[in-house]
């Protein structure tokens, strides 16, 4: 019988953010697959005890790790050590396209960006940046410093450095953050301004902390990055290299040519803060509004165009000119929006979620939902509760 695998797992578990948690889960899931134990050491002091390792790999476990007889993944993308070990990473220059496409979708042709000095903060803006250059559009940036509430002082510094970012924005705006807790201090800052979020101002933040985007108002639309992916693939990749170690007739793991995999983010959770779409064509901003007040209801073509004070056929037009698409197709886009947040923040019955956002019944969400994104909404329901689960 073959010997069971002793896995150690370090990845700061006693922060209890997504990429610490949800890596975990997902190393775990195949852990458990695979018939492994695994243990969790925060210092993997003795890494000969085990035949593997998942971290974050910080400078000291590389140090401790130089010796080593058992291989080891890296999850942490801003590890200083990152270059000395096979890694499994989100991929954020494709977060910052999701980021800067979604907002370009909505409208806006001012942008602003708030980021950090961290290689994954450095990737997603740099991406952002190439997506809003490639559109023509001005973008105003600011870095802050890192730790930003270690003292008192960094917190003053930080918070006067947002605001003279923010002196400089150009309404209306479409603003990504990398952090989820920078959009917590933002989104209150535009409501001290007079601004309104999402009409004068779009934000886009972080990752995905359910806690913090979905407990703000408005809510904060961000980026589910699929840490779950991470630890999976981060785990069958450690299997593969202990495979190669038992394999090999050496005694200590090689570390000449690390693999590097991107796990592309799962996608652009909309909510409140970009339930909206910015134009300057006052006919087609006015239906807009209606629709964004009234897509809950049974609205035709004929209801927008009545709420606009124009006909049907000049406002098909002038969705054409104005966002390249029809207002049946913006109507139709804003209910799957809302679906999607009821499907996951609800547990409503198909039908009443189809009632509520103005879908004529079930079977048409479950339609257009198909059609659009492939998938059922029960079937998206369930994948987005099991990555709840897995947290």
């Amino acid at each position: 019988m073959p010997r069971i695998r002793r896995v150690a797992l370090s990845l700061g578990l006693d922060w209890a953010y997504k990429r610490h948690t949800v890596v975990f889960a997902g190393a775990q899931r195949y852990a458990k697959e695979q018939g492994w134990e695994t243990v969790i050491d925060e210092f993997v002091d003795q890494p000969a005890r085990y035949d593997g390792v998942i971290a974050r790999a910080s400078k000291s476990l590389a140090e401790r790790a130089i010796q080593r007889t058992a291989p080891l993944v890296n999850v942490w993308l801003n590890s200083p050590v990152k270059d000395l070990f096979s890694g499994v990473f989100p991929d954020y220059a494709a977060s910052g396209r999701l980021r800067a496409e979604h907002l370009l979708d909505r409208g806006f042709r001012n942008f602003a960006v708030l980021t950090s000095r961290e290689a994954a903060a450095k990737l997603e803006s740099a991406e952002f940046h190439r997506l809003i250059r490639e559109a023509g559009c001005a973008c105003v940036a600011v870095k802050t410093p890192t730790h930003i509430a270690e003292t008192h002082a960094r917190w003053k510094e930080t918070e006067a450095l947002i605001n003279d970012w923010m002196d400089q924005w150009q309404l209306p705006i479409g603003v990504h953050m990398h952090s989820d807790s920078m959009g917590r201090i933002v989104a209150p800052k535009c409501l001290e301004r007079g601004w309104r979020v999402p009409e004068n101002v779009g934000i886009v933040a972080g990752m995905n902390e359910e806690s913090i985007c979905e407990q703000l108002e408005p809510s904060l639309s961000s980026v589910e990055m699929g840490y779950e992916r991470v630890g999976y693939q981060a785990a069958e990749l450690l299997d593969r290299l202990m495979d190669k170690k038992r394999r090999s007739s050496k005694k200590k793991a090689t570390r000449s040519d690390p693999s590097h995999i991107l796990i592309p983010p799962q996608g652009l959770i909309v909510r409140e803060s970009t339930d909206f779409y910015s134009v300057e064509d006052k006919l087609v901003a006015a239906a807009l509004a209606f629709i964004a007040a009234n897509s809950h209801r049974p609205i035709s073509q004929d209801d927008v165009a009545a709420a606009a004070s124009t006909g049907v056929r000049t406002l098909q037009i002038r969705f054409r000119e104005t966002l390249d698409r029809p207002n049946a197709t913006v109507i139709r886009q804003v209910r799957i929006d809302r679906a999607k947040r009821e499907l996951t923040q609800t547990n409503k019955s198909m039908a009443t979620i189809a009632r509520d956002v103005g879908f004529s019944s079930a079977e048409r969400l479950n339609e257009v939902f198909r059609r659009e994104l492939g998938i059922s909404p029960s079937q998206y329901r369930k994948q987005r509760c099991l990555e709840n689960v897995m947290r």
